[in-house]
């Protein structure tokens, strides 16, 4: 586990909306509790500044954080946050205490490389299409990834690459693919682009419609025969 990430805490006592809603508009601090591996949960108290400078990083909504608690550390992952439905502001955080031998299920973010050198891009003039950003593993904390890389260099016009595809890190297991192969869904796609897909499709039927004028014409000239 890694002390990269350092959440300074403190326990809160006050509890309840009314009492959190004091905290975030006058101390301009946040909420949050911390529960998990059979102890009690913990009613905590943020600096909101730290806090969303942290967040600046993607790491931190998926590797191990250490919580320090009035001088205690606990490690932990960041289980959810709660932000206002208008201004986006973080207004509560959920941590989950994590055991180095007990396996814990996070959602890990997905790194594609090697577009720009992509056959299906670089040779067949299409467009890479992402059908989702991250995926959810379980593991052991210690093995736990920042992120997973997926590579499509290789990937031609019209090709895609599937979730079965992705070479996971030792110790790392897709939740989905355990359901069973029929879960095993595209994660990103070469595609024509719209514009160029529209514009064949109007030639195909001016070259249709060309052709259909063509045996009309000429059925007439039969008949006149």
């Amino acid at each position: 586990m890694s002390d990269r990430f350092l959440v300074n805490a403190e326990v809160r006592s006050d509890k309840g909306k009314g009492s959190s809603r004091r905290l975030r508009r006058l101390a301009d601090k946040i909420p949050a509790i911390l529960y998990g591996s059979k102890k009690e949960a913990i009613s905590l108290t943020l600096i909101r500044k730290d806090l969303e400078k942290s967040l600046e990083s993607e790491a931190f909504y998926t590797q191990i954080l250490t919580i320090d608690i009035d001088g205690k550390a606990e490690q932990a992952i960041l289980k959810d946050l709660q932000r206002h439905p208008a201004k986006e502001t973080v207004m509560h955080a959920d941590f989950l205490r994590v055991s180095a031998d007990v396996k814990i299920t996070v959602r890990i973010p997905l790194h594609f490389i090697n577009e720009d050198i992509c056959v299906g891009v670089k040779m067949e003039g299409g467009m890479v299409s992402h059908a989702i950003n991250e995926i959810e593993v379980e593991c052991l904390p210690g093995n736990l990834p920042e992120f997973i890389e997926v590579d499509l260099a290789e990937i031609a016009l019209g090709q895609s690459v599937h979730m079965s595809e992705i070479k996971l890190p030792e110790g790392v297991e897709s939740t989905q693919l355990s359901h069973g192969a029929d879960h095993d869904q595209s994660v990103a796609s070469v595609i024509t682009p719209r514009g160029v897909a529209e514009e064949e499709g109007a030639v195909d039927m001016v070259d249709e419609e060309a052709a259909t004028d063509e045996e009309t014409a000429s059925d007439e000239g039969e008949s006149e025969d």
